[in-house]
């Protein structure tokens, strides 16, 4: 009898968890279309493949029976806008997550309130693609910038130079009398 074969678009958590089994694959980014628009490559570089691989287990708990977790492992590059030059580059990506899984919905929203686990549903199973999808986008930058920002510094007095504050911007725009 050969290995099952399981379907990342209708993932059989339990299943994957009783035999133990690992999915791996890789998804192009036109292939994730909330990842995507978030992307801004410069015109010379296409976002790369999303490389992912998940992992059934069951954990036997004293007491209880064995819960089925799925440990999710995400590769990706992400391009950003530096939010301090406003120019894009490419950030590097490494997720690993472990989802615990329950019989209902009523169980995962009442575990996951008590718990530090990510509590997630076995009913209706998960689409795999849009759970990496959800992981990539959790895992986006607040505040996008470089390491190192090469954005042109401002001097005191500089003309292109933003105001401190609301009110200096205002007295910046206020006429100043000649002669004084």
């Amino acid at each position: 009898m050969g290995a099952r074969r399981f379907d990342p678009a209708r993932l059989d958590v339990a299943g994957l968890a009783a035999e133990g089994a690992t999915l791996s694959g890789q998804w192009l980014a036109a292939e994730l279309p909330r990842w995507l628009a978030m992307q801004s490559p410069p015109p010379d570089a296409e976002p790369a493949p999303v490389h992912w691989s998940a992992r059934g287990e069951l954990r036997h708990a004293s007491g209880h029976a064995p819960q089925p977790w799925l440990h999710l492992r995400v590769d990706a590059t992400a391009w950003p806008t530096c939010q301090r030059c406003l120019r894009p580059f490419s950030q590097p990506l490494a997720l690993e997550r472990a989802l615990r899984f329950v019989a209902t919905e009523a169980q995962a929203e009442a575990l996951d309130a008590d718990s530090d686990d990510d509590v997630l549903a076995l009913a209706p199973p998960p689409d795999l693609q849009t759970l990496v999808e959800d992981e990539l986008l959790l895992a986006w930058p607040l505040v996008p910038r470089h390491a190192q920002c090469t954005a042109p510094a401002h001097r005191a007095g500089d003309a292109a130079a933003p105001a401190a504050g609301p009110f200096e911007a205002l007295g910046a725009l206020k006429p100043r009398p000649s002669g004084h």
